[in-house]
């Protein structure tokens, strides 16, 4: 049985993340994590949750790793975490993202920045419920500048 991927959107700096995340939502899941990996490509990633807080002991790769709050939100992030150690736990965190190292870096993501996952068939939908009042200020802004010129 082949587990559902879902995609990672940040809304906040508009650029997917990673396309395919595999919710580690079970004690069994959180547990083996991602142990017994070689590496973790560029499109992968494991989700966490519940989860405040990670490790890395048998994983043998080192991973960039986001906290969001219970409705996606950023609250933490670090960059290239190394493998063999006990991630920072963050209370107010229901759920880590371990993604490849240079995800955070490259997507520019960072604290108070808003995360959509969804499964791929749902994100046109959930991006469009937002995207009336972004395009409407896109537009506004669009216009105010060319009546400057």
């Amino acid at each position: 049985m082949e587990r559902r991927t879902y995609c990672v959107y940040n809304q906040t700096r508009e650029c997917f993340l990673s396309l395919g995340v595999t919710p580690a939502n079970s004690i069994f899941m959180r547990l083996k994590g991602l142990i017994g990996k070689l590496r973790m490509n560029s499109d992968e990633g494991l989700w966490v949750v519940p989860s405040s807080g990670v490790h890395t002991w048998g994983v043998l790769f080192p991973l960039d790793l986001i906290y969001l709050d219970e409705n996606h939100r950023v609250v933490y992030v670090t960059e290239h975490f190394p493998r063999f150690k006990i991630g920072p736990l963050k209370l107010h965190a229901a759920s880590v993202l371990e993604l490849p190292t240079h995800t955070i870096y490259s997507s520019q993501t960072q604290v108070g920045d808003q995360l959509v996952i969804c499964a791929a068939d749902e994100i046109e939908e959930r991006l469009t419920q937002t995207a009336p009042s972004v395009l409407a200020t896109k537009g506004n802004e669009e216009m105010w500048s060319t009546q400057d010129h």
